[in-house]
Formats: structure tokens, sequence, C-alpha cells
């Protein structure tokens, strides 16, 4: 709803808090959460990203209250989607600024139970999703992570800044050789599919994938493509392969996902970070659309 301040998630400091607060302090350095869930109905609760979406006529009741992004000098955000950080000096909490694109792709591997030692697959590696999906798989023990993509450039980065266990594939979009190119870079069976393809990926792109998962294998569709995919309906079955969407992260997951980054397994420091002051949002804007790729950010630091 109009006036939009955009802005989904940021770091911030607290400046008051409310009564159902008991540990939050005035001053603490904080994570906060977008994805915010009505509260009266538990078992499917109508969701909203502050500052960026929301999907139903109950989810905009939703966002009414909770209206502004990050892009503002002060945000009001429920209790339950902010999580501390401990101390920060200011680069620190730019660096910060990134865990939302490692956020998302851990709530796949959450939602299919990733375990150390399997091989995934990251469908769509060299966006901000994609890429810091390999950084997480990593982190959390993957054996190798192959990385797909269109750009020769993103997928060669990726590959220098993660190690020998990322297996980068790139596509041409041509499904069944893509497939083959994804089980040739495979050191084995892949346990695992994430997709991330943006919304003007095709149903092509995604089954090409999707079919390289062994039997019994699981895949997580996290990504935007509108059409159907069409996936074979005796290959699903006979193979017994899980496939399950997954919108975002589970609450719970992000305390762990910082707990992770403060002992070292994931790292903040891939990204390149360039920041503007909120005066100068439109320059902020232009800067994003030109510099997009992996490990590539933009902060606006009021």
């Amino acid at each position: 709803e109009p006036p939009v301040i955009p802005g989904a998630g940021g770091i911030g400091r607290v400046r008051e808090v409310g009564p159902d607060a008991t540990e939050l302090a005035v001053g603490d350095w904080v994570l906060c959460d977008p994805t915010v869930r009505s509260r009266d109905n538990p078992q499917a609760p109508d969701i909203i990203l502050q500052g960026l979406t929301a999907g139903s006529e109950r989810a905009r009741r939703l966002q009414a209250h909770f209206h502004d992004g990050s892009w503002a000098e002060r945000i009001r955000v429920p209790t339950e989607c902010v999580v501390r950080l401990g101390p920060l000096s200011d680069a620190e909490a730019v660096a910060w600024c990134a865990f939302g694109n490692f956020a998302v792709p851990y709530g796949g591997y959450v939602a299919a139970g990733l375990q150390a030692g399997e091989t995934v697959l990251v469908n769509g590696a060299t966006g901000a999703f994609g890429s810091g999906a390999v950084a997480v798989a990593l982190a959390m023990g993957a054996g190798a992570v192959i990385a797909t993509g269109r750009n020769h450039q993103a997928l060669d980065l990726l590959g220098r800044r993660l190690g020998e266990r990322v297996r980068p594939v790139h596509m041409l979009v041509d499904e069944e050789r893509d497939r083959e190119a994804i089980l040739n870079a495979a050191p084995g069976p892949i346990d695992l599919v994430l997709d991330l393809l943006p919304p003007a990926a095709t149903p092509a792109q995604v089954r090409a994938a999707l079919l390289t998962v062994r039997p019994y294998g699981r895949v997580v569709l996290m990504g935007g493509v509108g059409p159907d995919i069409a996936v074979p309906y005796v290959w699903l079955m006979r193979n017994c392969v899980t496939v399950r969407g997954q919108w975002m992260y589970p609450r719970e997951a992000l305390p762990r996902l910082v707990a992770m980054v403060r002992s070292g397994l994931l790292r903040l420091d891939y990204h390149e970070a360039r920041c503007f002051g909120l005066e100068e949002v439109n320059d902020a804007v232009a800067h994003a659309a030109a510099n997009a790729g992996p490990f590539a950010m933009t902060v606006l630091r009021p």
C-alpha cells in the first residue's frame, strides 16, 4: 500500500522494546527478519515480507501495521522477528547485511534435512540466493556442490572463492545436454536438488536439474518459475523422490544460522559491499542494478 518504503530485512540497533520482550535491550545490534507471520492461526499463518510483499487481503491487514521496510530511519518489527547478534563494529554491521542471502537457501536445506557428506545440486547458483546456497551447503558439510548457471564468469568466481568442492556446470538451456553435463560433473549420486531459478527461467531449466536426483532423493523448489514444470508421474513415483516447495525459512532456523556465522563455519566476507546513505537511495538502486551477481552487495546505511 503506498506510500511504499521498501527494504526486506536489515541490520539495526534497538531503539525501543515492546512489553513482550524480556531480553532485548535498547542499543542491541539485531537482525530484522522480514518474514512476518500472523499469530492467530499457527497452522497456516498469513505471511508478509515486510517492505516487499503481501499476498492476500488478510496479509495486507498485517502489512498495514508492519508497513515500512528497512529503507527507513526506523522500522517497527515484531519481537519474534528480531535476532540478537551481539556487539558489532560498523564494518561488521555492513557485512551482516549479506545474511538474508544465506538464510533463504538455509531454509531449503532445513526442509530437506541436508546431511554432511551429501552431494547437493544448486540450480541457479550465480544469483544472490544461489551463490549463498552454495556457501551454506559447504558450511553444512556437503561433500560436493554442483553449481549451475549460464554466466561463465560468475561460475568461475564461485569456484575460486569457495574451493574445490564446488563443481560448476555451464548451462546452455538444452534440457538433455544440460542434464548430461550435471551428471558428468557429479562425483556420485545427487542427493538433493535446490532450485532457485528466477521467473525468467523456463520449466525445461528446472527439469534438467530435477531429474538428476537419485532414487529416494529430495528436491526443494524455492525459485520463481511460473509455468507448470511437468514432472513425470511414473518417474517420481517409482524412484520415491520427495519434491517440496519452501517459502523462506522456519523462525528457529535463524539463530542456528547466526551461530554458524559466529563459529566461523559460514563466512560473511565473501561479499564486496558498496554503501550509500539514505539520501543516495536512487544512486544505490542504479548501482545495484548495474552490479548484480554473486557476492556483490549494495547497502543502504542510515
